[in-house]
């Protein structure tokens, strides 16, 4: 099978462990090609996000053109956005729906991976009300979105969700994390596994997303691609280094030999 091409839609993480430089190590160790378009520089680490420049809209948008109109893409993933007219230029480029010459298919066919990201790990907000606001738009055309459940409260609930949701179940009490498939006609999965008693889970968000979407990408079925895409995070949890004094990263570097649920 072709390598699967990701366009990858986040902000960059000085601190790698979050954003573009989780995204990029997922989608390399799952096979697929990883491209960028960056929507924001932050200065970030295992502590906090220290500081955010949003790159201008004008750039992201360049960026998504660059990749589409050559190198083409299996499927997209969204991430930090920055900003709300960053929000509605993405929205407007990914709804056109017209194939670009390498492409081989219009982006109507193309799976789509939002996860609406607002707070980081370590609880630095990402995004305000105004950027929040037009995450409408990216979820009228995502093939799923994948909040947490602080995230799922704020963008007002699976009903307010048009598309298939993958409602994290990490911020739960409990021994177990149960994560639920809900798609657009009611119908439910569920994914149950034990907790991993680790404080370095920065990032986990970002690379679900990235994993699902290279799966997609590799057409794989939506629960397929979600079941290795959960997979792969418990495996980089198991692998984490230990870096940092707070949060630290995930270890997708050293997730080899991971088991995909059935």
């Amino acid at each position: 099978m072709p390598t699967p091409r990701i366009l990858i839609i986040a902000g960059s993480d000085s601190g790698g462990g979050a954003g573009i430089q989780a995204d990029i190590k997922t989608v390399t160790m799952l096979g697929g090609h990883a491209m960028t378009a960056i929507t924001a520089i932050t200065a970030q680490n295992t502590l906090g996000v220290q500081a955010v420049h949003p790159v201008p809209t004008d750039i992201v948008v360049a960026q998504m053109r660059s990749c589409l109109d050559d190198i083409g893409v299996d499927a997209v993933k969204i991430g930090m956005i920055g900003s709300a007219e960053t929000a509605h230029a993405v929205a407007d480029v990914l709804e056109t729906r017209a194939p670009s010459p390498l492409q081989g298919r219009g982006l109507g066919s193309v799976p789509m991976v939002f996860d609406p990201v607002m707070v980081a790990t370590s609880g630095s907000v990402l995004a305000d009300a105004d950027t929040i606001a037009a995450f409408a738009r990216l979820m009228a055309i995502a093939t799923l979105v994948t909040p947490n459940l602080p995230e799922l409260q704020a963008l007002g609930g699976i009903a307010a969700i048009p598309t298939a949701v993958l409602a994290k179940g990490g911020h739960a009490d409990g021994r177990e994390v149960i994560d639920r498939l809900i798609l657009p006609d009611g119908n439910e999965r569920r994914w149950s596994n034990p907790r991993i008693d680790t404080p370095h889970t920065h990032g986990t968000g970002c690379t679900l997303a990235s994993a699902i979407a290279t799966g997609l990408g590799a057409d794989l079925p939506l629960a397929a691609a979600i079941g290795q895409a959960i997979a792969f995070v418990r495996a980089s949890l198991e692998a984490a280094p230990g870096l940092g004094q707070g949060h630290g990263p995930m270890g997708q570097q050293e997730a080899t030999g991971f088991r995909c649920p059935a």
